[in-house]
């Protein structure tokens, strides 16, 4: 009798993560390779209103800290980056993978993850992810900022946080503050998650960002994004690619001719 009780138990404790149905909304973004697991019962990943968690197949040191980033990468190969907010996951593809080979597994991963109740990431991850970046912070952008100055950046922080954050992260992306040059009224922002790889980037960047804080703060003159160095890498190799592409057009057109 006392063996069946605890057998009972048992049963009961192992299945309790899965006791209570959770849905998983999947929605499309403007970037065809990256969709937005979202949670529809409010269950929540992260604190609400928390900075969002970006994590690339490649950083190993912050895969180890997050067991949903790692279980993502292990079943889903063609993932290529996560970005955790707090009510979803942004997951970005290889453009060569076809969605479903990973939706499924992808929903099954977080249904678990929000079930369980446990923590997204460590309570280590954060520090480790402030060592893994360390090196790319010479290049970290500081302006001497006067007191009226400082106020100027406080509300573009502010518009950014409650007038355009809310949106972008609507398609699945997120966007962080860097810096504010007030010299040239220039404000560094750098795109996450859906955004980051999103052709409609600059679009998004220049007429919808720009236009609103410029509308806002006259002091705004320009706002350029960021990137990481394997981004700016890319973005050089695909400028190669295409003055290739055009000069091969051009001796075509020549021979025709």
């Amino acid at each position: 009798m006392m063996l069946a009780r605890n057998v009972q138990r048992t049963l009961r404790k192992n299945a309790f993560p899965f006791s209570r149905f959770i849905s998983i909304q999947t929605l499309t973004t403007p970037n065809e390779n990256a969709l937005k697991f979202l949670s529809k019962d409010g269950e929540l990943l992260q604190t609400r209103g928390s900075k969002s968690i970006v994590i690339k197949n490649t950083d190993q040191n912050l895969i180890k800290h997050s067991k949903l980033a790692s279980k993502v990468f292990t079943v889903c190969p063609g993932v290529e980056s996560v970005m955790i907010g707090d009510d979803f996951l942004t997951v970005n593809k290889d453009s060569q993978v076809p969605w479903n080979q990973i939706k499924p597994e992808v929903v099954d991963l977080l249904t678990q993850q929000l079930a369980s109740g446990e923590d997204v990431i460590s309570d280590e991850f954060h520090a480790i992810k402030e060592d893994n970046e360390s090196g790319y912070k010479v290049n970290e952008l500081k302006f001497d900022l006067t007191e009226e100055d400082e106020e100027i950046q406080e509300l573009i922080e502010e518009l950014i946080e409650t007038r355009i954050r809310p949106a972008i992260m609507e398609d699945g992306g997120d966007i962080d503050f860097r810096a504010w040059d007030p010299e040239t009224g220039t404000v560094y922002l750098k795109l996450q998650g859906a955004c980051t790889s999103c052709s409609s980037s600059e679009v998004t960047l220049k007429y919808g960002i720009e236009s609103m804080l410029k509308h806002y703060v006259d002091e705004v003159q320009e706002v350029i994004q960021m990137m990481d160095p394997e981004q700016e890498i890319a973005l050089k190799e695909f400028d190669k690619l295409e003055q290739k592409l055009e000069s091969k057009n051009r001796n075509q057109a020549t021979e025709t001719v």
